[in-house]
């Protein structure tokens, strides 16, 4: 097991390993009552505890206000209160539902999360973000709220569909390319390693983008920026601009990490062609990510529907829209207000 420190007004501790959720008890505390937010088929035994099971949509299902509201109304009807507790458990959907829940019920309750896909383990789970989808894109009504604790349990992603591992494997690389090239390396060295869910290999990879997320929301957990031109926790938006903009428009036929990996491929590009990015460094993006199996272009919408979708992204400042692209390798920046040709023609080479 290893044990990664979040710090910050609220910090707590990220576990990773096989058989850590063992520890869910100790992490949920001295609390009479447990609200259960699970995907179906997920969950996980609380003995001593009273259970409220709040079984949710699998996937970006469960991220509505018509299911956030459900949720409340349970929560009610059981006089659940501020001494007790929630628990997630289930992919990265479940996780934002799940805290967003935590997080609105009361002002705020204790929340344990237990991602059981990679990404949740390595995006979803750590940092504190909630959040649920409206008609006008993903992620838009949400808050910060600090889980007490979170627990990636190596062992779910051996039962876990190949495709959602490969999904997961997008935020892997992008922690690879924002801060920790040694991720690049190893994923280029074995990506079979990568791939298989009972390798030393992927649990390093989990382990460095977690450290990776930590050490960035444990300084900027606000997004309120960073230092020397560092764009803070902004930083993990890599990619995340025109991805969340792909997920909308195909319907969420896309996985998030799949419309990520397009994304990042984007951002290559745009930071290429502005003159920022060597040819080597942007062309790396379509390597690593298609050597793991993820899609690095997408043709199904008109740039225009797509822009459409990025102007409302909460990353947005007014009518500027705000991209983090690279100088270099570990070297982000935002780049803001790109002119249209560019964002345009950028999208040509990945369409």
């Amino acid at each position: 097991m290893t044990t990664i420190h979040v710090a910050g007004a609220a910090p707590y501790d990220v576990e990773v390993g096989h058989g850590v959720v063992e520890r869910l008890a100790d992490l949920v505390g001295d609390v009479r009552r447990v609200a259960l937010v699970h995907a179906p088929g997920t969950t996980v035994p609380l003995p001593g505890y009273d259970v409220l099971d709040l079984e949710v949509p699998d996937g970006e299902a469960a991220k509505t206000a018509a299911v956030v509201a459900d949720c409340w109304e349970r929560l009610g009807a059981a006089g659940f209160t501020r001494s007790d507790a929630v628990v997630t458990v289930g992919g990265g959907a479940t996780t934002d539902l799940g805290g967003f829940v935590a997080a609105t019920w009361l002002r705020g309750v204790r929340v344990v999360h237990v991602p059981t896909s990679l990404l949740g383990m390595v995006d979803a789970a750590v940092g504190g973000k909630t959040g649920i989808d409206t008609g006008a894109g993903k992620n838009l009504v949400g808050s910060f709220h600090e889980p007490a604790g979170v627990l990636c349990d190596l062992s779910y992603l051996r039962t876990l569909p190949s495709r959602e591992l490969v999904s997961g494997l997008a935020e892997v690389v992008k922690c690879g390319f924002v801060a920790d090239p040694e991720i690049l390396a190893l994923v280029e060295k074995d990506p079979s390693a990568a791939l298989d869910p009972a390798s030393e290999v992927l649990a390093e990879l989990v382990e460095r983008s977690v450290r990776v997320k930590a050490e960035v929301v444990g300084v900027d957990l606000r997004e309120t920026g960073g230092t020397d031109r560092h764009p803070g926790r902004e930083v993990l938006n890599y990619g995340h601009t025109l991805g969340h903009a792909v997920e909308k428009v195909s319907g969420y036929s896309l996985r998030h990490g799949e419309a990520v990996s397009v994304g990042m491929a984007y951002v290559a590009e745009l930071a290429r062609l502005a003159g920022m990015l060597d040819d080597e460094t942007a062309g790396r993006h379509a390597a690593v990510l298609g050597s793991l199996g993820l899609p690095t272009s997408w043709s199904g919408a008109s740039f225009d529907d797509l822009l459409a979708v990025m102007r409302v992204d909460k990353k947005a400042r007014g009518a500027t829209l705000r991209f983090v692209v690279l100088e270099g390798l570990a070297r982000p920046v935002v780049l803001s207000d790109p002119s249209e040709e560019l964002l345009r023609s950028a999208y040509e080479a990945v369409s």
